[in-house]
C-alpha cells in the first residue's frame, strides 16, 4: 500500500507535499544563503550588468546587490525574490541540458525571433515581464528539450 502524501499546512494539495513553503519566514531564511550564492554565480556566468541583476531580482538597489555579492547582506529574501531566483536557476539548468557551451551561457542575451520574445533578448523580456515572463521562458526551454 502506498503511503498517503501529507499536504502542506493549509494548502489542501497533496501534490505539494514536501515542497518548502516560501511564505514561511524560517524556510526563506534557510534557503536565502544558497539562493544568493546561486544567483551570484548565475550573474557571472551570464555576464549580466549590475542593473540587469538588480532588475531580475525585483529592482533591489545596487547597494543591496553589492552587499549580496560580497556576502555581507544578512537579510532574508522575500518570497518574490526566491521565486525569481528559482525560475532563473531552473532556466539555466534547462539551457545547459538543451545547448552546449557557449550557447547555453549566451542564449538569454541573444535576440530571439520566437513569438514569445518579439525579436528581443529573452533577458529583456524577463526584466520587463517579471515572474510571469521568467516562468514562460523557463517553460519554453523545458518544452524545447521535451521536459513538458
Amino acid at each position: 500500500m502506498t503511503p498517503a502524501l501529507t499536504p502542506l499546512r493549509g494548502t489542501g494539495d497533496p501534490l505539494g507535499a514536501g515542497v518548502p513553503s516560501l511564505a514561511d519566514g524560517p524556510t526563506r531564511g534557510r534557503l536565502t544563503p544558497a539562493a544568493i550564492d546561486g544567483f551570484v554565480r548565475l550573474v557571472a556566468i551570464w555576464r549580466l550588468s549590475t542593473a540587469e541583476a538588480c532588475a531580475l531580482l525585483g529592482d533591489v538597489s545596487e547597494r543591496t546587490w553589492f552587499r549580496m555579492k560580497k556576502g555581507t547582506w544578512s537579510e532574508t529574501l522575500s518570497q518574490d525574490a526566491l521565486t525569481r531566483i528559482s525560475a532563473l536557476i531552473g532556466l539555466y539548468k534547462g539551457l545547459r541540458l538543451l545547448f552546449s557551451s557557449p550557447l547555453a551561457e549566451e542564449w538569454i542575451g541573444l535576440p530571439n525571433a520566437s513569438p514569445l520574445y518579439h525579436g528581443q533578448r529573452p533577458l529583456d523580456g524577463m526584466i520587463e515581464g517579471g515572474i510571469p515572463r521568467m516562468l514562460a521562458v523557463r517553460r519554453h526551454i523545458d518544452a524545447l528539450r521535451g521536459g513538458l
